[in-house]
């Protein structure tokens, strides 16, 4: 029991004797303001506490006089949606930015706070807060809390934590999402417009099949005329939308979630992975990208400090297609059984020849961490280079395709009618 003018000065007095305050709670004869207010500490002292015991007391202290987070409710449970990874990123490099200009965890996590709406990133903050504040560390809290904080993000920070290097382990991670977000906004773009290009052109000819073909080519019927192969398609495919277009949408229904049945079972999504890296020119670039983000993740875990072959567990983990996936975790089994990393690498025929031979110079250097990010920053360019290629190639085939099929349509109306002018030009 301390005797204190108010919540600060008690903190300050703790600290003062070398006690870590957990929590404060005001006693029956204190004052709600605070003034000569009596104290109940619970706590250990600095020598039997947390690490770094004596700023996270210091960390009690609201500097705007609000609540501390330890006395607010847990708002965990207000999560309504996760973050997306522009907004991991941005927080990751916010935070790195303020542990670096020095300020200790809860207040660096308070000023981010302070700049957040209310919203499912502040009640994110406050619930890191809280853990902090009540003696987890850091990557605990990211834990605690779950997405966006995967796997590869948590062990970052506990190396950083570790290490003593956190504000330097935060940068990375940061520089490591936002090359990933570019990546896949890079591969996005490629994909999107062709998908795009071809869902409105099917859009499209699907109408004019279905609603204007039979219209033009209704006073056909009736008449002596044997009607050419591209108009009985057309005419047969019009038909058919007219009476079963229910059933395409129950077969598009089913058929989407028989594919997200498939891709939860382990064998039908390995044989899905394996067939889509073979695809050309899509399966080059999905491949390129996968390994560049392979290869930067695994240069930034090992430059962190975490074992070689535990950071190479969790980058092959961070990948999302299977089959690359199985080709790490077989990698991870024989180096777990004294082989070097380059030589299971390299016989699992999913990686570039390029980063086989960099990981082998790494691994007999000593400089594998370096040698990692030098390489992904090469494969990236290729990537991107791959990408442009797509760009520019796919639409115009999509646009070949597209024209042929509206060829056909065109035909379709055109051959009867043509057909129809000759025999009233014979009679």
């Amino acid at each position: 029991m301390i005797e204190a003018s108010d919540r600060a000065a008690a903190v300050r007095t703790l600290i003062g004797r070398g006690i870590a305050p957990r929590s404060i709670e005001l006693t029956s004869g204190g004052t709600a303001a605070g003034k000569s207010a009596l104290a109940k500490v619970v706590g250990k002292s600095g020598a039997e506490g947390l690490p770094a015991s004596v700023s996270r007391a210091a960390d009690l202290v609201d500097t705007e006089g609000s609540p501390p987070a330890t006395m607010l409710p847990d708002l965990g449970v207000l999560r309504r949606r996760g973050m997306s990874l522009q907004d991991t990123s941005s927080f990751i490099n916010e935070l790195a930015t303020a542990v670096q200009a020095g300020l200790p965890i809860v207040p660096a996590l308070r000023t981010l706070m302070r700049t957040r709406k209310p919203g499912v990133q502040r009640n994110m903050l406050r619930h890191l807060i809280s853990e902090v504040e009540s003696g987890r560390t850091l990557n605990s809290a990211f834990a605690s809390w779950g997405k966006p904080f995967d796997e590869m993000i948590i062990s970052l920070t506990k190396a950083g934590e570790v290490s003593g290097k956190l504000a330097e382990v935060l940068s990375q991670a940061a520089e490591l999402l936002e090359r990933d977000l570019k990546l896949r906004r890079s591969v996005l773009s490629a994909t999107l417009y062709p998908l795009i290009l071809l869902s409105f052109a099917g859009l499209a000819v699907a109408i004019i099949a279905t609603f204007i073909v039979p219209k033009i080519l209704e006073p056909l019927k009736g008449q002596n005329v044997q009607l050419p192969l591209p108009t009985l398609l057309v005419q047969g495919f019009a038909d058919f939308m007219a009476t079963w277009w229910w059933l395409l949408i129950l077969l598009g229904g089913a058929m989407v979630m028989l594919f997200g049945h498939l891709r939860r079972s382990p064998g039908p999504r390995l044989a899905m992975d394996e067939f889509v890296l073979k695809v050309p020119l899509i399966g080059n670039v999905l491949r390129d990208a996968a390994v560049a983000r392979f290869t930067r993740t695994l240069g930034t875990l090992v430059s962190s400090g975490l074992p070689v072959l535990s950071a190479l567990r969790l980058t092959g983990e961070t990948l999302t297609n299977e089959a690359l996936r199985q080709g790490v975790r077989k990698v991870c089994e024989e180096v777990a059984g004294g082989k070097t990393i380059a030589e299971p690498l390299d016989n699992t025929g999913l990686f570039p020849p390029l980063l086989v031979q960099i990981v082998s110079l790494g691994e007999r250097s000593g400089k594998l961490a370096e040698l990692l990010r030098n390489a992904a920053g090469s494969l990236e360019l290729r990537t991107e280079s791959r990408i442009k290629v797509l760009t520019t190639v796919l639409p115009p085939i999509l646009v070949v395709i597209v024209a042929c099929v509206v060829g056909v349509v065109v035909a379709a109306i055109l051959l009867p009618l043509l057909d129809l002018q000759d025999a009233a030009g014979r009679m």
